[in-house]
């Protein structure tokens, strides 16, 4: 190995910040720190020249050594240790880099208009904690997790008052448009839904928790009331009820009283749904695309005859199999490879 390769091995003032960065970088510094720890000295290794480097490029190892001694370049103590040999005799070389304290770790690492950051932003949360509407969970949580606060950032406040606005009021009682915090509304809830998720699971009680919604379904997951669902229907020969042929009618109230018809013919256009001929004791339903999954709450219809006319196409065929999911006697109307074939003329990419 040539004197010029060797060097490359030795470890440089960077190569050790990074070292103390990845410590930054998992929030154990500042958590220590957050949760008034003393300090306890770290000790960083450093790769330096071997007796015989020493020997054979001794210009370079005094370079190396200058990197590391010269006052005021990197903030590290520099512990030593004596290498040489024969030919050049007993050398001190650097062997360890020290951090002392927080504040040389801040210095070090650049770090400390963040850690003022922080501290403002666990002075909030603990002065919140003490208000009569406090989140004092989330006063912990953000002691052991500094790196997720420091990423919230501006809207760490708003976070908070989010918080303590949802576990103060029943969320069974308001939908998300309702949420009465100033500067909140339901785009800044999407913007920073997985944080606040975290947060209301830490600090709202376990029954109020939906676990068995995912953690994509904010509103489902704390309780807060949801758009009912509609279902579009149309009678294909006379009255669907006393003198309306069609009617929009809301799932969760629908889901308990079936209509008398036999046959419940399911389509994806509304073209399709307007144009349907006339048939006996049969209702049309406009499907709505992928929202025909919402007719799997209507519990009746496993006893009705289905039939289910949808695009040729993929999109067609996975609502097709998203209905039979729910309802396994399903039929499909026109959803055959003779259809297909028959109509050339309508292909498209």
């Amino acid at each position: 190995m040539s004197a010029r390769s060797a060097s490359r091995s030795w470890s440089t003032p960077t190569d050790v910040v990074a070292s103390l960065r990845r410590r930054w970088d998992s929030g154990s510094l500042l958590a220590r720190y957050a949760a008034n720890d003393d300090w306890e000295p770290i000790g960083l290794p450093i790769r330096a020249p071997t007796a015989t480097e020493v020997a054979s490029d001794f210009g370079a190892v005094q370079d190396w050594v200058r990197s590391w001694t010269a006052p005021g370049r990197h903030g590290f103590r520099v512990e030593t240790a004596a290498v040489g040999g024969r030919v050049v005799g007993l050398n001190e070389l650097p062997r360890r880099a020290w951090v002392d304290s927080y504040a040389d770790a801040w210095r070090i690492l650049q770090t400390a208009d963040l850690v003022r950051a922080f501290e403002s932003s666990l002075s909030l949360a603990e002065e919140g904690a003490l208000a009569e509407d406090g989140a004092p969970r989330v006063a912990e949580w953000a002691r052991a997790h500094p790196m997720a606060v420091l990423q919230a950032g501006k809207a760490w406040d708003e976070l908070l008052r989010t918080v303590r606005w949802i576990d103060a009021n029943a969320a069974s009682h308001h939908y998300l448009r309702e949420i009465d915090v100033p500067g909140v509304d339901t785009k800044f809830i999407e913007q920073h839904r997985a944080i606040l998720t975290t947060l209301l699971e830490v600090q709202l009680d376990p029954e109020r928790i939906d676990g068995s919604r995912p953690r994509s379904d904010f509103a489902g997951r704390f309780g807060f009331l949801t758009k009912p669902e509609y279902v579009r229907m149309r009678a294909l020969s006379g009255d669907l009820i006393p003198g309306f042929s069609e009617v929009t009618l809301r799932v969760d109230e629908l889901a308990g009283r079936p209509p008398g018809f036999g046959t419940f013919v399911i389509v994806e256009n509304e073209v399709t749904f307007l144009a349907l001929p006339d048939a006996t004791d049969a209702v049309a339903i406009l499907s709505g695309g992928y929202a025909v999954s919402r007719l799997s709450r209507l519990p009746w219809l496993a006893e009705r005859r289905i039939l289910y006319w949808g695009d040729l196409d993929t999109h067609g065929f996975a609502m097709l199999s998203q209905l039979r999911a729910a309802f396994s006697h399903t039929t499909s109307l026109l959803m055959d490879r003779a259809t297909l074939l028959a109509h050339e003329g309508q292909w498209v990419r």
